[in-house]
Order: structure tokens, then sequence, then C-alpha cells
């Protein structure tokens, strides 16, 4: 197998792994489900050690709320970590689970 060939095979993974793409050839769909959940879930945690004052904020309403997030926006192959954190900041702020900063945070975020 080629390079070219070995890469657009991985792409294929990640697709379905991060957005919910159709599994590639050879993949069991319901495993990579599993497997989506988890990955969704070790980003969860990441973004929490990473923005801890999030998760203190939000308390037990976390996990539910990341997962909608992450569900609805996957974590690109390529996006940075603070990145994704920044996303889903700008989404807990904009669909009214925290409220907005009174010194242009959402500004900030959005010019990185």
């Amino acid at each position: 197998m080629s390079r070219e060939d070995l890469a657009a095979r991985q792409a294929e993974l990640l697709h379905a792994l991060l957005a919910d793409g159709p599994p590639p050839p050879g993949f069991d769909r319901s495993r990579l489900r599993v497997e989506a959940q988890v990955l969704r879930r070790k980003h969860g945690r990441v973004l929490a050690y990473q923005r801890p004052e999030l998760a203190e904020a939000l308390g037990e309403r976390y996990g539910a709320l990341f997962a909608e997030f992450a569900a609805r926006r996957p974590k690109s192959a390529t996006e940075h970590s603070h990145a994704y954190a920044d996303a889903f900041t700008e989404w807990l702020i904009e669909s009214g689970h925290l409220p907005k900063p009174k010194r242009g945070l959402l500004s900030r975020l959005r010019r990185r």
C-alpha cells in the first residue's frame, strides 16, 4: 500500500470517528460508533483539564453539554485542542449556558 493510499484510508477513518462519516471498507459501524464516543469523552476530559473554570462553572452539566456540543460540532483532525476549547466556550455563551462575559471574551476568542 502506498503512502498516499494509507493517508487516504486514515483520513476516511478519522472522518468516520470524528465527524460521523461513513465507515471505511472493512470497519464495523457499531464499533466505530463506540470508539467515536470514547474519543469524544476523551476530548471532554482534555478540555476540562485545559479549562477547569468551565468544568467548575458547569458542574454536573459539563458532560452532557460537552456531548451535545461535540455531536453538533466534532473536532477536526487538524484542529488544536485549544481552538476546540475556544469554540466550546463560545458555544456555551451563545447558547445561554454561561453568562456573557463583561470584558470581550468572545471577541478575543474569535481573533485567535
